[in-house]
């Protein structure tokens, strides 16, 4: 970094985290990216449940993703995962958890046509569908409908345990600008999903995204370079 900008940042971030915890907010400043890096390691607990929104390899295929799969494993937390649109590694869920096993990827599982808890919460969700696609293209058509059917059954799964809370996790936006999913969203309201957390989004396209509470759900995107890299807690 520049020396003049590194001298600002260590005259100036100290007095941001102070005021920051004044208004009850946990916050640091860390003056090196290494220190940020370890620092945002700590605030990941060993029990914790970590569910990441896909893109998490350039990868083809699971042997060219071996490397990302290992250093997520070696991570603090349960990691659960679901596909992104970047993720050209994915392949079924057998061969997904047969490459976790040979590997030893313990701490890593997918959201694929299921469902996980936290606690009394259910952790529900699948990739979705690009709000960029063309729907009066059959195979496109073809694909949404199969992302409809693997989103509500992952939802109906998490329903039929009565949880507390059901937390709906999609690579896509349902909800972007003027565009509107409405069989997503309808499908949320179905089953009372109240949080719906999503990614994809990125660089200029960040100024578009719908956040906060739209049509009875609050709508958080997570992704890497909106919430500057650092975990977003959603339950204790």
């Amino acid at each position: 970094m520049n020396p003049i900008i590194q001298k600002r940042y260590d005259k100036a971030g100290p007095r941001v985290a102070a005021a920051l915890s004044r208004r009850n907010m946990e916050a640091f400043y860390c003056p090196t990216a290494i220190e940020g890096v370890q620092k945002v390691l700590e605030l990941i607990a060993p029990e914790d449940t970590v569910v990441l929104g896909g893109d998490i390899s350039w990868g083809i295929s699971l042997a060219e993703a071996k490397g990302d799969f290992a250093l997520i494993d070696s991570l603090p937390g349960r990691k659960i995962i679901l596909k992104g649109n970047h993720d050209l590694w994915w392949e079924t869920a057998s061969k997904m958890h047969r490459f976790l096993d040979e590997n030893g990827f313990a701490s890593i599982d997918f959201l694929h046509n299921n469902c996980f808890f936290y606690g009394k919460t259910a952790l529900c969700g699948t990739r979705g569908w690009p709000f960029e696609e063309d729907f009066s293209d059959p195979h496109n058509e073809k694909i949404f409908r199969r992302e409809l059917l693997r989103l509500e059954a992952s939802l109906r799964l998490g329903a039929a345990e009565q949880p507390e809370e059901i937390i709906c996790f999609l690579h896509y936006p349902p909800l972007y600008s003027t565009y509107r999913c409405e069989a997503i969203v309808e499908l949320l309201k179905k089953y009372g999903v109240k949080r719906c957390v999503y990614g994809h989004l990125h660089g200029n396209s960040l100024r578009y995204a719908v956040t906060g509470e739209t049509e009875g759900i609050e709508w958080k995107l997570v992704s890497g370079d909106f919430v500057d890299f650092t975990p977003v807690f959603l339950k204790k």
